[in-house]
C-alpha cells in the first residue's frame, strides 16, 4: 500500500518553546497510522527557529492534508503551519 510523504514547517509560537520537547507533542497528537519520520530545525530570524517535519500519513486520507493540518494546529505552542509538498511513496 502506497503512502504519502507531506513535507510540512511549523512555526513555534515564542523563542523559547523547546523543539524537541515540541516534536513529542506533535507525535502524540498524530493517530497510529501517522509517522514523523524525520524532523529539521530551520533558523528563520532573530533566533526563531522552525520545524520542517517528514510525516507519512495514508495515501487514502480523507481530505488529504487537511486533517494533519487541523491536528498540527491543535498543539499547543504551534503559531502556525505550512505544507510545503506532498508525494506519493509507494515504499519506505
Amino acid at each position: 500500500m502506497a503512502k504519502v510523504l507531506v513535507v510540512a514547517s511549523v512555526y513555534p509560537s515564542s523563542t523559547d518553546i523547546n523543539l524537541d520537547e515540541l516534536v513529542e507533542k506533535i507525535k502524540e497528537k498524530l493517530p497510529e497510522n501517522y509517522e514523523i519520520t524525520r524532523y529539521d530545525k530551520v533558523p528563520i530570524a532573530f533566533g526563531l527557529n522552525a520545524l520542517k517535519l517528514y510525516i507519512l500519513i495514508p495515501e487514502e486520507s480523507e481530505g488529504g492534508t487537511s486533517k494533519l493540518e487541523e491536528l498540527l494546529q491543535g498543539v499547543e505552542g504551534v503559531e502556525e503551519i505550512e505544507i510545503e509538498a506532498v508525494h506519493r511513496v509507494s515504499s519506505y
